[in-house]
């Protein structure tokens, strides 16, 4: 009786999971990287803090992130305005750590004052927000009186962002795995013998 008994290559059986695996391993690391860095810096306190009431506009404001924040040309601003929009804040924040300091001026008038804000993550995204406090006024007008600091918040957008440059490097990083991975399946199929070309077998 004559039969015929066809097995595939070795090489030809794993090729499956030799693509798989790097790739399976690539987007565990991508997905280890990216649930970190779902959690931004968070603003954590302030001074003059936010919908609080002062007697007099300090000489310098200051936010406290929950971590060291990244640093550079066009990562970090803060702009604060009086209750007439005239800007208050005085030259570029400074970054220490985890604490952002920009230094005020102005008649310090009495009324409400807005704090937008924008910094880069020590994950590399950026992070803004806002908040009101007053200076010699009722802190319960802050809160009930509505914060124009949508306009300031627009005109920090235009800073540079981390996580872009972080995305491309990973999936780059993705892509070349997989181009390895190919690679040495085709390599692999040209240098072994195969196997389907040999006679049937018979019984």
């Amino acid at each position: 009786m004559l039969g015929c008994v066809r097995t595939l290559p070795r090489h030809r059986r794993l090729a499956p999971l030799a693509i798989a695996a790097p790739l399976l391993t690539a987007f565990l690391l991508l997905v280890a990287w990216a649930s970190p860095a779902a959690a931004h810096d968070a603003l954590i306190d302030s001074s003059p803090a936010a919908d609080s009431t002062v007697d007099a506009l300090p000489s310098e404001l200051t936010l406290t992130f929950s971590a060291a924040l990244i640093t550079g040309e066009g990562t970090t601003a803060v702009v604060v305005t009086d209750a007439d929009g005239a800007v208050a804040s005085v030259g570029e924040a400074t970054v220490n750590g985890a604490i952002v300091t920009q230094e005020l001026s102005g008649s310090g008038a009495p009324g409400q004052y807005h704090v937008a804000w924008r910094v880069v993550s020590s994950d590399g995204h950026d992070t803004d927000g806002q908040y009101c406090f007053s200076v010699g006024g009722d802190a319960d007008d802050a809160v009930s009186t509505p914060a124009p600091c949508a306009d300031q918040v627009a005109s920090l957008d235009s800073g540079t962002s981390a996580s872009g440059w972080i995305w491309a490097i990973s999936i780059i990083a993705i892509l070349l795995v997989a181009g390895i991975a190919v690679l040495v399946v085709v390599r692999g199929r040209r240098t072994s013998p195969d196997a389907d070309s040999g006679t049937p077998s018979e019984r």
